[in-house]
């Protein structure tokens, strides 16, 4: 799934490409994908794109007072093409699940929202306001944004009962995080992904303020600047203990390890995060406090 990083580079990137165009054609190809009724997209046709920003994990492309609004959750992604082809698509064909033409003084652009697998959770929302769309308008403090001090993430902390892990992915907690960064994280901050959020004193709360914006800036400057085609896998080479179980440990050399969820995996090394524990797997036994 696209965080934090790969979605602000998207969104730098459409916004540099489509700001200034006009949107010529919208085609939604799987009608699950849209959540939204009113505007109807007919309404997107003709309009000049102002901008294209990020909320969360969010990416919000405006064209004149309408926000065309795509969350890409788990499989989705994005295609950008300067030789789009004016084929009108069938609805459920293949992976496209929307696909915008635009005009531009360069010529046409072409933007296909992708998902692969059974499973589609890829979200499209056509508002007036980003804050119509519910998952926008539910999402906690950005990492980045000028409020969010070492003394914000103390107080989120104090408040929560939930495991470390949980309240870092959590959008209505902190804005951008996902699965990946969240083991990066953690890694670098030292913390058990099973630690108690209100169990951390002042060091650990610090080393965690510190390494969420460590981990995601460094994330931000290598996106920057890259095609879609490339985020995926500037993301994964960039690594330490995410999608590396069975691996050295690039800090101490122990072996990464990983405690596996009904659809989803937690990495981690215990050297760096456990004193050495190792954590038990979710599918056969209950973790070791």
């Amino acid at each position: 799934m696209p965080e934090l990083p790969e979605v602000a580079a998207l969104a730098d990137f459409l916004d540099t490409r489509l700001r200034g165009s006009v949107l010529a054609k919208v085609q939604i190809v799987s009608f699950a994908v849209l959540k939204t009724a009113d505007p109807p997209l007919s309404e997107l046709e003709g309009r000049t794109v102002t901008g294209v920003r990020r909320h969360g994990k969010f990416v919000d492309l405006e064209a004149a007072g309408l926000h065309f609004v795509f969350h890409l959750a788990r499989a989705g992604w994005v295609r950008f093409t300067e030789s789009p082809t004016g084929t009108l698509l069938k609805m459920g064909s293949g992976h496209i699940a929307a696909r915008l033409t635009f005009s531009s003084s360069s010529g046409p652009l072409g933007l296909d929202l992708t998902e692969a697998g059974t499973k589609k959770s890829l979200a499209v929302y056509l508002v007036r306001d980003p804050s119509g769309v519910p998952g926008i308008a539910a999402l906690g403090p950005d990492p980045f944004s000028p409020g969010f001090d070492v003394d914000a993430l103390a107080a989120i902390l104090r408040s929560s009962t939930q495991q470390i892990k949980g309240v870092l992915r959590s959008q209505s907690v902190m804005a951008g995080i996902g699965n990946a960064y969240s083991d990066e994280i953690l890694h670098a901050a030292r913390t058990s992904p099973f630690a108690t959020a209100n169990s951390l004193d002042g060091p650990a709360v610090q080393r965690l303020y510190d390494a969420i914006h460590q981990i995601l800036g460094a994330a931000l400057a290598e996106a920057r600047g890259k095609p879609p085609g490339e985020l995926k896998d500037a993301k994964r080479s960039h690594m330490r203990v995410h999608g590396r179980a069975g691996e050295a440990c690039p800090v101490c050399g122990d072996t990464v390890h990983e405690v596996s969820f009904a659809d989803t995996a937690l990495q981690y090394c215990p050297t760096c995060q456990t004193k050495g524990k190792i954590l038990a797997d979710r599918r056969t036994s209950r973790f070791l406090k």
